[in-house]
C-alpha cells in the first residue's frame, strides 16, 4: 500500500477514526512521521483530503480517506469489512468519540444515545473488525480515546463519563485477553484539551481555560505516544507520576478476593 520516498521505516497501516481534525488529525500526522501509511476515517470529506494532501506530500506515505458516519450502521459495516481484509494495518487509532457537558435532567436521551453508539459501539465493531487479524499476523496495536471522566464521572455529563469508563474496562479487558497474543493496546484519558470537542459539548473553552487546565492537543497527543512507547497500558498526559496510577489499579486489584464469595459479608448481618 505504500509508495513511500519517506526514510522511515514502512510500519504498516494505521487507521484513525475520527481523523479530520483535534487529536485525529495530530494523531495522523505523528503516525506518518513514524513510518505508517494510513487510513483516515471521519464524516468531513473535504477536510479529510485537505489533511491528507498535506501528510502525503509531508512525508511520503501513502493515505487513504474514507467518509463515513461511524453512527449510521451502513457506513460502519463498510468501514468494517474494509479493515476486516485489509491484512496491511498494524495499529487502529479508536478516536472519533462525543462529548456532552450539560448534566443528566438537562440532556436530551435521543443524543444520549447516539452518544453511545459512537463512542461504544462504533470503537467496539472497529475493534472486532481488526483484533482477530491482529492475532492470526502475530501482532498489531489499538489506542482508544477515553477521557480522564472515565474515573471522574462527577465531571461534566454521566452518560459521556459511563461511555469513557466503558472504553478504559474495554482497553483492559484487551490487555488481559490479547497481550499474549502481541496485540499491545492503550487507553489514553486526557484531560481538558484544546480542540472543537468544547463547541459540540455546549461548553465554552473560555470557561475551562479560566481554570488553568487546558492542554493543548499537540501537546497530549505526544504525551500519549511516548506512553504508549513506554508501554502505558493507561496514560494520562498530565500525570506527573505514574505510580500515582499503578496505586490506584493496585487498591483495585486489592478488592479482588472479596468480590464474590459463598456469603454476605459480616458488617450486612444477614443470618
Amino acid at each position: 500500500m505504500s509508495n513511500s520516498s519517506n526514510s522511515a521505516a514502512n510500519r504498516g497501516t494505521a487507521v484513525v477514526t475520527g481523523a479530520s481534525s483535534g487529536i485525529g488529525a495530530i494523531y495522523a500526522d505523528r503516525l506518518a512521521r513514524r513510518g505508517y501509511d494510513l487510513i483516515l476515517i471521519a464524516r468531513n470529506r473535504a477536510r479529510l483530503e485537505q489533511l491528507a494532501t498535506r501528510i502525503s506530500n509531508e512525508t511520503g506515505r501513502s493515505v487513504e480517506i474514507v467518509a463515513a458516519d461511524l453512527n449510521d450502521d451502513a457506513d460502519i459495516r463498510r468501514v468494517e469489512k474494509a479493515l476486516r481484509t485489509d491484512a496491511s494495518i498494524t495499529l487502529l487509532v479508536n478516536n472519533a468519540g462525543v462529548g456532552a457537558g450539560a448534566p443528566l435532567l438537562d440532556s436530551d436521551v435521543d443524543k444520549m444515545e447516539s452518544m453511545i453508539k459512537l463512542n461504544v459501539v462504533a470503537l467496539t465493531r472497529l475493534t472486532y473488525a481488526v483484533a482477530p487479524g491482529f492475532v492470526a499476523r502475530g501482532g498489531g496495536n489499538i489506542i482508544n480515546i477515553a477521557s480522564i471522566v472515565a474515573i471522574a464521572p462527577e465531571l461534566l455529563n454521566g452518560v459521556y463519563g459511563g461511555t469513557k469508563a466503558f472504553v478504559l474496562a474495554f482497553t483492559q479487558s484487551l490487555h488481559h485477553e490479547l497481550a499474549s497474543k502481541g496485540v499491545k493496546v492503550q487507553a489514553v484519558l486526557p484531560g481538558a484539551t484544546r480542540t472543537e470537542f468544547w463547541d459540540a459539548a455546549g461548553v465554552p473553552i473560555e470557561m475551562v481555560e479560566e481554570r488553568g487546565i487546558v492542554m493543548g492537543a499537540e501537546e497530549m497527543v505526544d504525551a500519549s505516544l511516548v506512553g504508549f512507547d513506554q508501554g502505558e497500558l493507561a496514560t494520562i498526559p498530565s500525570l506527573p507520576d505514574y505510580a500515582d496510577w499503578q496505586a490506584f489499579e493496585s487498591a483495585r486489584a486489592a478488592l479482588g478476593p472479596n468480590l464474590s464469595r459463598t456469603m454476605p459479608a459480616a458488617r450486612f448481618n444477614v443470618a
